[in-house]
This record gives C-alpha cells, structure tokens and sequence, in this order.
C-alpha cells in the first residue's frame, strides 16, 4: 500500500482551515502532494502554508465561500489553471448549527444544505471534469458522518445535519453507479467518523454539546490517517465505506 502515484499530483481540499480539512491537508502535503485547501479563512490557510513550507508537497490557499457555487467552480477553475488537474477531492466541508425539524430556523437548514450537500455535489462534478478530461485514476472521498446511518434522538439537536449525512450516503452509492456505468476509473469513498473533537462542537446548542461530554472523541489526526490509508490502496480496491469509531464509547457518535 502507498501513495506513491498520487506523489506531486493535485488534491483539493475543501474546509481546509481547521478540524479534519486541516489535518487531511498536513497528511497529504507530507506525503508528498500537492493540496489546494479551500476554505473561507484565507488568512488560517496562509499559516498552513507557512507551516508546511519544508514538507514533501506543497500545499496552496484558495479562498472560498462553499456556499457559492460561483466560489467553487472559479476556485477549480484556478486550482487546474496553475497547478494540474485533479487527482484527489476529499469532500470534508461540513457545518452542523443545531436545530429541530418542527421549531427550527430555516436560514440554518439552508447553510446546513449548501454546506453538506450542494457544495460537496458542485466539487465532486469539477472534480469528475477534471479527472475526465486528463484520463486521470482519481479519488474522490466524501466525509460522512455515523450520522449518516442511524438518526441520533438529541433534545435541540442535529436533524437537519442528520438528513445532510443521509444524503451524502445515498450520493456516494448513487456516483459509484454513475462511475461504473460510464466506466470511469475514479474510485469513491464514504467515510464515516464518530465524534471528532473540533470546533465544529462550538457550534452546536448545549443539548448536544451534553450528548457529547461524556464521550472520548477522535482526534483529528486518526481521520487523517485513515484518508491517508484509505487513498493508499490499490487501483483495483476501492473501499466503498469507512465506519471509525472511539473504542469503547457506549452510544453512537456523530
């Protein structure tokens, strides 16, 4: 197993300015990449740039809003413009305001569905081009969430974000079958964490942050490497979904 064939080839990033982007970015980058991380957050991607300077790869800043569509495809348009085209796209860009179903704030479920799944949908079509254009072997992992597979019961709590990771799962299978029946040789990935200590915590209400307290979390490190392991596979294996989870933990995480 290695990554030696995506060795100074292009992977774009997206929520690359902290959490589990952020990371991913440093593991690729070490690994010998190329990333473009996108992310609203220019002046954070600047300090990871600066971080990274003396690594393997290289990793480049592009200022995005991925609640733009114009954002998005201008920001591939530039990534395959000046640095190549496209061999990995991790999907990681996720917002998860809390909120219920019968009371919510709609503007939340909006930011939710443009986030989670608009913007993962308009990057993983840019993507596609690219790799279509370049007979490129891609990659493309989607972040989920094992809220995307059982519904958690939380007081003020992620119904809508749940509903977004749903929808992840269903388009991962349903590319797939695009996928195989165009006979691309693009490989796609859902990968599932449990809880995972980022900021993102600081955005939820104080029922699910209570849900949560108990819970040991992974680091945002653990899911680097399982990016790492999972692009590290070879050309005839695609893992189709990958569930982490803490050890231990007795109740399921999101």
């Amino acid at each position: 197993m290695s990554l030696e064939r995506f060795v100074g080839k292009v992977a774009v990033v997206t929520g690359a300015s902290a959490g589990i982007g952020k990371a991913a970015a440093e593991a690729l980058v070490k690994q010998g990449l190329i990333v473009a991380g996108l992310a609203r957050r220019l002046e954070r991607l600047n300090e990871i740039e600066l971080e990274l300077k003396n690594e393997k790869g290289k990793f480049h800043p592009f200022q995005c809003d991925l609640t733009s569509e114009h954002e998005i495809i201008s920001s591939f348009k530039k990534i395959t413009q000046t640095l190549g085209p496209v061999h990995v796209l991790i999907n990681n860009a996720g917002v998860a305001p809390s909120g219920n179903i019968i009371d919510g704030d709609i503007s939340k479920w909006r930011q939710i569905i443009d986030t989670n799944i608009l913007a993962l949908c308009i990057a993983t079509r840019e993507a596609i081009s690219s790799m279509q254009a370049n007979n490129i072997k891609g990659h493309i992992i989607h972040v989920n969430s094992v809220a995307g597979h059982e519904p958690l019961d939380i007081p003020s709590g992620l119904s809508i974000y749940g509903a977004s990771k749903y929808a992840v799962t269903a388009l991962t299978e349903s590319l797939r079958r695009e996928i195989n029946r165009n006979k691309l040789p693009i490989k796609i990935t859902s990968l599932s964490p449990g809880y995972v200590k980022t900021e993102m915590i600081n955005t939820v209400s104080e029922d699910v942050m209570n849900f949560y307290t108990n819970l040991s979390g992974l680091e945002v490190e653990d899911l680097a490497d399982n990016i790492v392991y999972i692009l590290s596979t070879p050309e005839h294996v695609n893992i189709k979904e990958l569930t982490v989870v803490v050890q231990g933990d007795p109740v399921p995480e999101a």
